[in-house]
């Protein structure tokens, strides 16, 4: 199977549920398993949920019980809602498969979305996703002091229990790093599944509730957010289908490479 398709399953008023998405998900998977169809993309915006990746923490969850759905892809708790751009790549990938060659690809297909839009993007060396970079500590205006953020000395430090100051949604107004997409994927029979969430113009206040991807010590960003003006899901749609399209058709998909202990 050649090319890429991609499928926009809804959007604002027509938001799709997460567990429908999920059931659509898991019959695409079985499609392109069976080599019935090509790889595909969906595309879609979510009804507000919190769902949980197998690694989650039970103290990263909402602390007033708020419901959250736990999923069987990689990576920790997040949330999904109105804008938001959720896509789901469902792609066959030669064995054994690179599951960090296949982030690295939606990565970089997310950070060149964002870099035409003006912002500037970047990876953070052991964090999924797609990062707004902070400044140096000892520029930050109205941040907090190095030696005097608990953040640094305290590993159970918990942002929602330590005021507003510290909510991952105020990472912008503290200059610090704050992930602007997050991935978190899972491969079974050789196929992916789950994939990313970029924020375009969501109310990142929801991301309060939770320890988001289990970070303490950063928070979120949107596009909107970081540009000082509103951005849709209706502009950002064909930008990010072109990029993805550009960076996963033209990749040169190899297996991951198996070191043999010798005789």
């Amino acid at each position: 199977m050649s090319g890429l398709r991609f499928v926009r399953m809804g959007f604002d008023t027509e938001a799709v549920e997460y567990q429908e998405a999920w059931d659509e998900q898991r019959r695409v998977h079985a499609a392109r398993f069976a080599d019935e169809i090509a790889d595909t993309v969906l595309l879609l915006e979510h009804p507000p949920v919190y769902t949980a990746g197998r690694r989650t923490a039970d103290n990263e969850r909402p602390l007033d019980g708020t419901p959250v759905i736990d999923v069987d892809r990689g990576g920790k708790i997040t949330w999904h809602g109105p804008g938001q751009l959720v896509g789901y790549p469902i792609q066959k990938l030669p064995r054994p498969v690179d599951v960090v060659a296949h982030v690295r690809r939606l990565e970089e297909a997310l950070i060149r979305t964002c870099a035409e839009f003006g912002v500037e993007t970047t990876r953070v060396e052991g964090r999924s996703g797609v990062w707004v970079l902070g400044d140096p500590v000892e520029r930050r205006l109205g941040g907090l002091s190095l030696d005097l953020d608990p953040r640094m000395t305290d590993d159970e430090f918990d942002p929602r229990m330590n005021g507003p100051e510290y909510a991952p949604s105020n990472a912008g107004q503290r200059r610090e790093d704050r992930k602007i997409a997050a991935i978190g994927i899972r491969v079974a029979k050789g196929v992916t599944m789950h994939g990313f969430a970029l924020n375009v113009n969501p109310d990142n206040k929801w991301f309060d509730r939770i320890i988001p991807c289990g970070i303490r010590d950063a928070g979120v960003a949107s596009l909107a957010g970081e540009l000082g003006r509103d951005v849709t899901i209706a502009e950002v749609l064909p930008v990010a289908e072109r990029h993805l399209r550009d960076v996963l058709e033209s990749a040169e998909l190899k297996p991951r490479e198996v070191e043999r202990a010798s005789a």
